[in-house]
């Protein structure tokens, strides 16, 4: 599957999907279930990642974290519950089908759930080029149409393209830092927690100081509470304390796939309210078993007299900078009364999540075609594909960035196997039968 061949021909695939973390996995799943099944017409694709193998958030596969989807909702199972791709057949392949089951539990740990996940790309593994950067796409035009883009990458090899028919983009989230605080060696969105880590070995940390009030802030802040039995962790965060998620079966089904059709369907305004309802199903909350534990060690230490665990509620840090001996200064706000104070810590760690990645700068000048409502963002149809005027005929799918139209569920794992068959089964339907073969001249 080389990228240019020595006569100037670029590949040309149905589908070229940019970014191979869980969402394009499970689409690749279906690309490859969908092309499996009698009288289907084959769909070609390629998928492009710039990691060298599959890793989804390493920096976070803490030991003792679990999953807080249940493992029903895999790659394949709220699509095609007979997949040889599902949670529970890599569970056979791994011999622990029968010790999960007496587990008596829904939840398998993260680590466990990146190995499916490993499992599962290692056997669509035809299908993806690693250490493959996206650098740009370039409009196909014919005829005044744009029919096709070339997809232009990097590779240790140099460069090349692939032409897609149809993109479908699922770079992830961006990390998001505080204004005014840049990372560093000493300064670490918690993504890249166990990363770093090991630039602590040997040394004697005092403090750290985690700020944010979520599932990984709480993580975080009790990951290394345990990991360094003498430093002192503060943990910084504008609410009293950490919510807890909102799990209750009923409230749950903000994230079943007939919720997609209601979000799409209403008005901005019922939009707006759905997501100020069920926001605490995902969004800076936190697993209540966790809360609890936190609450005990920080009740024991009052008890014994020995306190480690800070957690300094209704604050927010203001700012923070690396001082000339090696630690940072953490300024830190109450918000209550404004009054600031300065802490010296060894790591700042900021578990202050992500936001959604614009895909119209990759597009480059094919980005024009395409439609933005009046705040800018994407205008989205029902089967995730970018509204375009008649002059494309070349489709642009999104994974993720889909939130304002699609709701809670855009990118998260909840969906993806449903989201991933519609957005196969879209491309399918547009695709002719008399599309032209399997090589293009290049322009």
């Amino acid at each position: 599957m080389s990228p240019i061949d020595p006569q100037g021909e670029v590949p040309v695939y149905d589908l070229v999907g940019v970014g191979f973390g869980p969402s394009n996995l499970a689409l690749a799943i279906a690309v490859e279930e969908h092309n499996g099944r009698a009288g289907q017409d084959p769909v070609t694709a390629v998928f492009l990642e710039r990691q060298p193998s599959f890793g989804w958030h390493r920096g976070m596969l803490l030991e003792d974290a679990t999953m807080q989807v249940s493992f029903l909702k895999d790659l394949v199972t709220l699509r095609n519950p007979t997949s040889e791709y599902s949670f529970l057949c890599y569970l056979k392949d791994r011999d622990r089908l029968i010790d999960f089951i007496n587990h008596k539990n829904f939840f398998p740990l993260r680590v466990e759930f990146h190995d499916y996940l490993e499992w599962a790309a290692a056997k669509v593994d035809d299908m993806v080029q690693y250490g493959h950067e996206v650098d740009g796409v370039v409009p196909v035009v014919r005829d005044g149409v744009v029919e096709a883009f070339d997809v232009l990458v990097r590779h240790a090899g140099g460069v090349g393209s692939y032409r897609a028919r149809n993109l479908v983009v699922a770079t992830g989230l961006r990390p998001q830092i505080p204004a005014g605080v840049d990372s560093s060696g000493r300064i670490w969105h918690s993504r890249d927690l166990l990363t770093n880590i090991g630039r602590l070995d040997g040394t004697d940390p005092s403090r750290f100081v985690v700020v944010g009030a979520g599932q990984s802030a709480a993580e975080v802040t009790a990951f290394l509470h345990e990991r360094f039995p003498r430093a002192e962790v503060c943990g910084v965060f504008s609410r009293y304390g950490y919510s807890p998620a909102d799990d209750s079966s009923f409230a749950n089904r903000i994230f079943d796939p007939a919720a997609v059709d209601d979000y799409f369907a209403a008005p901005p305004e019922i939009k707006t309210m759905l997501m100020n309802y069920h926001s605490n199903t995902n969004y800076a909350v936190v697993d209540n078993d966790l809360i609890e534990e936190l609450y005990r060690r920080s009740y024991r230490e009052k008890v014994n007299g020995t306190r480690r665990l800070w957690l300094i509620n209704v604050s927010r840090l203001a700012g923070a900078k690396e001082g000339r001996n090696g630690r940072v200064e953490v300024t830190i706000e109450t918000l209550t009364t404004g009054a600031r104070s300065t802490l010296e810590a060894d790591v700042l760690i900021c578990a202050t999540g992500y936001q959604p990645v614009d895909p119209f700068p990759l597009l480059g000048a094919a980005a024009r075609h395409y439609r933005r409502d009046e705040f800018g963002r994407a205008v989205v149809e029902r089967d995730y594909r970018l509204a375009a005027g008649p002059s494309v005929t070349a489709g642009v799918y999104l994974q993720g960035g889909t939130e304002h139209s699609h709701g809670i569920t855009a990118s998260l794992l909840s969906n993806a196997a449903v989201r991933s068959g519609e957005i196969i089964e879209s491309i399918a339907a547009r695709l002719g039968a008399d599309r032209p073969l399997a090589v293009a001249a290049r322009a």
